[in-house]
Order: structure tokens, then C-alpha cells, then sequence
């Protein structure tokens, strides 16, 4: 993971084509985000959502953010060049439950082409009556190494190809092609056939 030097530093495809990453929204009480991860996490200080003044704990220290980006299936419908990309900022709470995530899936952190999965689960508690209450959330973490295996077919829906039986120049008399295919892939019959084959390619017999 990258810390850049100054906060909200955009990522070198924001700044080449000047747009801008929604970030992923938790409006209501079980709302999720989820998707594959397209760049590479970076860590940014965090700003005030009102001011845009960026944010330090009392002992001067920054306050810290963890930047993600994931490809979701969310679209925004007022938004025809919306391609579901969503930017994910870890904090708080949400940073133990994906830290928690990416243990439980016997990570190291988070990665290019891993999923991540976040819930807005519960309340917390309140500590300023004038706020709302924070928000809680669950994660779950597939590494990329598992996304790859379980990947499937390119064409979703379409029916596998069958591969069409082609009998092989000399064939085992009294078989069906069915049978001849099999027999094709047992060793001991494999090995008669290519026998046949050699011996009609010379024009000899085979016994």
C-alpha cells in the first residue's frame, strides 16, 4: 500500500481523464457493497466532510483512511457512463471488521483481483447526542488467488462445446464409435490402435 504525501491525491486514471470514483454508499441498515479490487489500496489522511479541512487526532497525528476500489454491479441510472466503480474508504469501525476479513481468508491484505464484501450490519452507540450514531459493518474478504480458480466460463449461460468424435483411420472391427472412442482413451486399447494405424500407414498387416 502507497501513503501519498497529500489527501484525496487522485489516481493516475482520475487525473489522465478527469473524472471522478463514487464512492460507495451505506443509506439503510443492511446495505452492501461488494466487488473485485482494480487498483492497488492506497492510504490517504482523512478530510472533514463539511469543510474539506483534513483531519488530525488530538495529539497532531493524521487521521488515516484506507482507499479502495472495487468493480460492483451498482449502476446509477441518471448516469449513463456509470461502469459500477466504487471507492470503498476503510475507517473506524469498518477497518477492524475488514481486517477481521482479510485474517479469516488467510491474507496478507487486500490485493488486485481479491473481492471485498462490506455490510452496514448495525448501530453503534452514539457518544455525542448531536450526532447520528455510528455506523457498524461486517466485511468479507475473497483473496485473488481464489477468485482465479473459481472463475467461470467466459460465455455464462452457453452450454459447453461438445467435442465431435472423429474415428481414427483404422478402427477396432465390431465396434460402435461410441466404443472406439472409449477404447481410445484406455492405454492398453490405445496403444492397438496406433499398432493398426502404423500398420496400415505401411501397408502391412498388423498381426
Amino acid at each position: 500500500m502507497t501513503v501519498p504525501t497529500q489527501s484525496q491525491v487522485p489516481s493516475a486514471d482520475d487525473f489522465l481523464l478527469g473524472g471522478s470514483v463514487p464512492s460507495a454508499k451505506f443509506p439503510t441498515l443492511g446495505a452492501s457493497v461488494s466487488g473485485r479490487i482494480t487498483e492497488r489500496p492506497t492510504v490517504e489522511q482523512q478530510t472533514d466532510f463539511t469543510t474539506g479541512e483534513l483531519k488530525f487526532w488530538d495529539d497532531g497525528k493524521p487521521q488515516l483512511q484506507l482507499v479502495v476500489t472495487l468493480a460492483t454491479e451498482q449502476r446509477d441510472p441518471e448516469n449513463a457512463e456509470d461502469d459500477g466503480t466504487r471507492r470503498v474508504y476503510v475507517k473506524g469501525q469498518m477497518k477492524n471488521a475488514v481486517a477481521q476479513a482479510v485474517r479469516s481468508a488467510g491474507a496478507r491484505g487486500l490485493e488486485v483481483g481479491g473481492t471485498l464484501t462490506v455490510t452496514y450490519s448495525a448501530d453503534g452507540v452514539a457518544k455525542n447526542p448531536r450526532f447520528n450514531a455510528p455506523k457498524n459493518f461486517t466485511a468479507q474478504y475473497i483473496p485473488a488467488a481464489t477468485n482465479t480458480l473459481h472463475t467461470p466460463d467466459p460465455t455464462p449461460g452457453q452450454p459447453p462445446v461438445q467435442q465431435q468424435y472423429a474415428p481414427p483411420a483404422t478402427a477396432i472391427p465390431g465396434l460402435t464409435p461410441q466404443q472406439q472412442a472409449q477404447a481410445a482413451q484406455n492405454p492398453a486399447t490405445a496403444a492397438l490402435l496406433a499398432q493398426q494405424q502404423a500398420a496400415a500407414a505401411a501397408n502391412v498387416p498388423a498381426f
